[in-house]
């Protein structure tokens, strides 16, 4: 008898992704999408409809933080595995995730054969990360270094951590709300919620220990 096929939640708030994960699950008789959603609500009312086995979960939703949606999920549908597919670095997110809840963490510039091998691992029940993050989760685990209290950043949201980033990158903000599509005010306004976070007094203040956290992360990911 074969086996029967687990059902599939997508949640992101591009259409053409969607319909691009569609036509990659309908060439694979082990997956069926049962509902989309663009937003937390969506995705929540479809969770507490549908019961899928899996939602595939982007972190950036419009004006949204997907790691809410993680947290939600985690707590009130547990039975549903998540595979994050997002944007956002996984040398910066994939660790925050695991520690969520979440079974699997893909980039979206993976290739479809890796998304697959990703989607097959976290519907079995297993985990999934790259081999580079899994070795460096193993080498930290080792050294005793991986509680999210060691790094203040940690507390920061997808969002907000994106926008560090940048900063430390040292694009300015007219720039950063060019490249994420939101308003200089929207940005302003992050960066007022970060320096509350970081326990920072100023602007300045954030752009430097953004630029030395950047400098950091880059030695240690080289």
């Amino acid at each position: 008898m074969a086996e029967q096929a687990k059902r599939l939640l997508i949640v992101d708030d591009h259409p053409f992704v969607r319909e691009g994960l569609k036509q990659l699950f309908a060439t694979q008789s082990e997956f069926t999408v049962i509902a989309e959603a663009s937003s937390i609500v969506e995705a929540q009312s479809a969770a507490a409809r549908l019961a899928p086995d899996v939602a595939v979960v982007d972190l950036t939703l419009a004006t949204e933080d997907g790691t809410e949606l993680v947290r939600w999920l985690r707590a009130e549908h547990p039975e549903i595995a998540i595979l994050v597919l997002s944007m956002q670095d996984e040398a910066l997110f994939a660790e925050k995730m695991l520690r969520l809840g979440v079974q699997g963490y893909v980039m979206k510039s993976a290739a479809a054969a890796d998304f697959l091998t990703a989607l097959c691992r976290v519907s079995r029940g297993q985990k999934h990360v790259s081999a580079s993050i899994s070795e460096r989760l193993l080498a930290q685990v080792a050294r005793g270094r991986s509680r999210e209290g060691d790094d203040p950043v940690a507390a920061l949201t997808a969002r907000e951590l994106g926008i560090f980033r940048l900063i430390g990158s040292g694009i300015s903000t007219r720039e950063i709300a060019e490249q994420l599509g939101l308003s200089m005010k929207t940005v302003d306004a992050h960066r007022r919620h970060m320096r509350e976070k970081l326990n920072l007094r100023s602007t300045s203040e954030l752009i430097r220990y953004a630029t030395q956290w950047v400098a950091d992360k880059g030695e240690k990911g080289g």
